[in-house]
């Protein structure tokens, strides 16, 4: 059983229980709120693992707790939860820094594999467990400090998720080459994640957002087609 706290936050009560009904039957430990501001005055008291967040709640939406909780811990867990099924929710928690979402209706089987994935996910990426790299990378132009998730390009100051540390260590891991997105799935999300390439795709689209310069013309991750993408490293002056 696994002794992981997620926090649940869902406005319709009847989902709210059903989902607190299946994670206690996984053994999870389960924080409920009934909305975003109650999910943000438990994470002022307890700790948890996993947030798992409803878009559209009245009030402090789940865009707004997924970006507080982000800003206080870059390591944490979040899915988000949609009802619309529409891309551009989906963009949008992913840029404001979720690690995966969640369309209703979901099955019961989709909704345990997703959060057991992203938890698997999460303690491997978490802060100290990064490897041999130096603790700042510089990406192109950009200057990313690995302790603090946090990056500058020339005067703009950013915030990166884990997720997205994540990718630019591969990239920082292997410079110059050519990397099939199956290839950066395993080594951003793990072997056993069971999202679509176009989660990456996503992912890159708000990378470039932060670390190039222009990045409706990238040159740091360039799009190598039909494969994946390229890091060129040392590709513009600093």
């Amino acid at each position: 059983m696994d002794a992981s706290r997620i926090l649940v936050a869902e406005d319709d009560p009847h989902i709210r229980e059903g989902l607190v009904d299946i994670l206690e039957g996984e053994g999870y430990g389960v924080l409920a709120a009934q909305d975003g501001n109650e999910a943000l005055r438990i994470s002022e008291e307890s700790s948890f693992d996993l947030a798992l967040l409803d878009i559209m709640m009245p009030g402090c939406n789940g865009y707004d707790v997924c970006r507080e909780l982000r800003r206080r811990d870059p390591a944490l867990a979040i899915i988000m939860l949609t009802a619309k099924g529409e891309e551009i929710d989906k963009v949008i928690g992913l840029e404001l820094g979720a690690d995966d979402y969640i369309t209703k209706p979901f099955g019961v089987h989709e909704l345990r594999a997703r959060i057991a994935a992203v938890l698997r996910r999460s303690r491997r990426t978490a802060p100290g467990a990064a490897g041999e790299l130096p603790s700042t990378l510089a990406i192109g132009p950009a200057t990313i400090d690995r302790k603090t998730y946090r990056g500058c390009l020339g005067t703009r100051n950013f915030r990166l998720t884990a997720r997205e540390m994540k990718l630019l260590e591969a990239f920082y891991r292997h410079p110059d080459e050519a990397l099939p997105r199956n290839t950066l799935l395993n080594l951003a999300w793990g072997i056993d994640y069971q999202g679509t390439t176009r989660t990456l795709d996503q992912h890159i689209a708000q990378l470039r957002k932060k670390i190039e310069p222009d990045p409706a013309a990238p040159q740091v991750i360039m799009t190598v087609h039909g494969i994946g993408y390229r890091y060129v490293a040392g590709s513009i002056d600093r």
